[in-house]
């Protein structure tokens, strides 16, 4: 008797698609994040599907997609130094500094509030605590992942998150001052 061929990656994605892309969308917060997980399974499926059969293919998507969804929620954690210029994103005059500081536009103006933010920007980092000064240092200037810091002291990835979250609090606070003075006076 002859054996049953494996489905192919277009039946697998018309049969599972809606229902993954539903379940992807209950646990995240925004249809773009749930969309770009879907094509990492998607992504995810092809690679694998021609190097072994898969016996379950739901279980198995709905797993890999459990697994991107927790990713991307770890990737969530790490924050990026525009953040802290634009708490809101509804917030038009946030945007209004942050493509400010952002342009490469060379105008007196923004040359100023370059040089003023960073000013602001050394100084607050002077004030934190040494391990959260350069948990943010490290990422954020020097563009280490947390991963390879882990790897360098090894200490865990979670204590870099840590360190560097607590250093964006309270860079953000202490830059709101400057962005009030700036839009305010």
């Amino acid at each position: 008797m002859p054996q049953a061929q494996p489905p192919s990656l277009l039946e697998t994605i018309k049969k599972y698609g809606s229902g993954l892309l539903r379940f992807i969308r209950s646990k995240v917060k925004t249809d773009a994040d749930a969309e770009d997980i879907l094509q990492d399974v998607w992504y995810q499926l092809s690679a694998v599907v021609n190097a072994a059969p898969i016996e379950q293919t739901g279980a198995w998507l709905y797993t890999v997609a459990r697994n991107k969804i927790t990713d991307r929620y770890k990737k969530k954690h790490e924050f990026l130094l525009e953040d802290m210029a634009a708490a809101d994103e509804d917030d038009e005059e946030a945007q209004e500094i942050t493509t400010l500081l952002l342009t490469e536009a060379a105008t007196p103006e923004t040359e100023y509030l370059r040089n003023l933010f960073w000013q602001e920007l050394f100084t607050a980092l002077d004030e934190l605590p040494p391990e959260q000064k350069a948990a943010f240092t490290a990422q954020e200037l020097e563009g280490k992942s947390f991963k390879e810091l882990a790897e360098q002291t090894g200490e865990p990835v979670q204590t870099w998150v840590s360190r560097k979250y607590y250093a964006v609090l309270y860079l953000r606070r202490r830059l709101r001052q400057l962005y009030d003075e700036l839009m305010y006076d």
